[in-house]
């Protein structure tokens, strides 16, 4: 992978990672048009997967203090809770992560169709979330919380956008905009950095055989946490204003293409 192409790519996850569009879609068709490898594909997804979490942080870092300070309190409190309700929501990532991983990297490679079927997923996912007018509710519920885990879970297929898909979803469930769109950059935090940890350990013990140049790595990183900074607070913004139909448009539109790309 050639540095421009890192440089490219990692605009694209910057970008992708919070518009529910999904990242991983478009890093697969972007990879496919270049000609990349499988395993160099997935060493690339991780670190600029890491980038895009590093993005949240800096966006969200106001969010993140009020939340850590809050769990050195004695009493339980609001941000006590809202942790919990994060860390429900991890259960089923991880146990995709633990019994399912080998099933789930098979899918990064595998060509353009799983990745134009998953767009659509989407699409309709958003279009439905769109017209959909559920019973609002103030706060998410610890039932809410696992039932977006589990949209979470599924979204690890490439094409099947993650945002997209926990915001989505918890729309359906009657949560608030400004709610839901939070709660979902939070809570993939964790999982990411954790895999982004194995990954890295894999590699000092000699597990995985690198053949990215370091610089094409440490590009990606950069374009794609500074895209990823910008798209954080464009994606809030516009799940404010409620505007999610034009991306379920733009979704049906590319994995119609990706499928003819096939």
């Amino acid at each position: 992978m050639n540095w421009w192409e890192a440089l490219i790519l990692g605009l694209i996850q910057g970008l992708t990672e919070f518009l529910p569009v999904s990242s991983s879609g478009h890093l697969e068709i972007g990879q496919a048009l270049f000609g990349s490898s499988g395993q160099d594909n997935l060493l690339f997804a991780v670190v600029v997967h890491a980038a895009t979490v590093l993005s949240t942080i800096t966006i969200l870092w106001a969010e993140i203090w009020a939340l850590l300070k809050g769990c050195f309190t004695k009493t339980w409190n609001p941000e006590k809770e809202y942790i919990v309700k994060i860390a429900i929501s991890m259960i089923p990532i991880f146990i995709v992560g633990i019994f399912f991983k080998d099933q789930v990297e098979a899918f990064f490679g595998q060509g353009l169709l799983i990745v134009g079927c998953c767009l659509i997923i989407t699409s309709l996912l958003l279009a439905f979330a769109y017209f959909a007018k559920p019973r609002v509710r103030e706060n998410i519920s610890y039932r809410d919380a696992f039932i977006i885990g589990i949209a979470q879970a599924c979204a690890v297929l490439p094409g099947l956008s993650r945002s997209g898909t926990t915001i989505a979803t918890g729309l359906l469930l009657g949560n608030k905009k400004e709610s839901i769109a939070q709660f979902s950059f939070l809570m993939v935090l964790v999982p990411i950095l954790g895999d982004a940890f194995l990954e890295l350990l894999h590699i000092l013990q000699g597990e995985v055989v690198v053949n990215i140049p370091i610089l094409s790595l440490v590009l990606g990183f950069i374009a794609a946490y500074i895209s990823g900074c910008l798209a954080c607070k464009f994606m809030i913004h516009i799940v404010k204003k409620g505007k999610l139909i034009y991306f379920a448009a733009y979704c049906l539109i590319a994995g119609g293409l990706a499928i003819i790309l096939a």
